[in-house]
């Protein structure tokens, strides 16, 4: 008869994200919620005023996709999702479908970057340096070169400038506190405010390429300007009802956390 020897060394603990990840997300998530924008993409819930085509309801989501997956993860997951949306329901794609495809990576990855703590602090940078930089080319080509006037394109522009001030001051933070929080109150405010701040500085991106293109008089800016905020409301709207439902869920059912997901 033997004697065992008991294994010696320090505990180890093992954490499977799935035989396939991306950045600490499972691929499961990543194609489920790719799956969701797509199914979204063909639901329009606006038009588009001065250039033509029709905003997907997908839109309300994308900084969802970015706070459950992470950064990359979650422009990967938006990416794929968008750019199926593109080709199955065209009639939402914009008159430049390239640009829904970029403004949805984009805007998941900048809620993906809106991290606590130490790693992954400085993400934020390079995407407020991107919607300031998108801002001032959009608003002084419409003032200098166009003639547009200075009340009226910072009033159409509300939704932009809002957006980048929330995303540049601590508001990005306590944004991410209350996803994170336990209480759903605070958790459906967080989704409603930070998905107004994300498609705000995605739009302000996707918006200076267009207006590059596309020219648009005074007097469209000047229809703009009830228009933009109640889109972005509905966004909200749509962030908060799906949002809470899928974080809820996945608190519950206790399923893995993806390694840099914010919520």
């Amino acid at each position: 008869m033997t004697n065992a020897t008991p294994p010696k060394g320090s505990e180890r603990n093992i954490r499977s994200l799935s035989s396939t990840h991306i950045d600490g997300a499972p691929m499961a998530y990543i194609i489920a919620l790719a799956a969701v924008v797509t199914a979204l993409s063909f639901i329009p819930f606006s038009f588009i005023l001065g250039s033509g085509g029709s905003f997907p309801l997908s839109q309300g989501v994308l900084g969802l996709v970015g706070w459950v997956l992470g950064p990359v993860a979650g422009a990967v997951s938006s990416g794929i999702g968008s750019l199926l949306g593109v080709f199955l329901a065209p009639h939402t794609a914009g008159p430049l479908p390239l640009m829904r495809v970029v403004g949805s990576v984009y805007a998941s990855f900048a809620a993906g970057a809106m991290v606590l703590g130490q790693k992954r602090r400085y993400w934020w940078i390079p995407v407020a340096v991107y919607a300031m930089l998108s801002f001032a080319y959009f608003v002084g080509r419409a003032i200098l070169l166009n003639g547009v006037g200075v009340g009226i394109a910072f009033a159409a522009t509300f939704v932009d400038w809002s957006a980048i001030v929330l995303f540049i001051l601590p508001t990005r933070k306590l944004i991410t506190g209350w996803l994170r929080s336990s209480k759903l109150p605070q958790v459906m405010l967080g989704l409603a405010l930070g998905t107004w701040m994300i498609y705000g500085i995605t739009h302000v991106c996707q918006s200076a390429v267009i207006y590059h293109l596309q020219n648009y008089p005074e007097e469209v800016w000047a229809t703009l300007i009830p228009i933009i905020p109640f889109e972005n409301l509905v966004r909200a709207a749509v962030g908060v009802v799906i949002g809470s439902g899928v974080i809820t869920g996945l608190r519950a059912v206790g399923l893995i956390k993806p390694e840099h997901a914010v919520f």
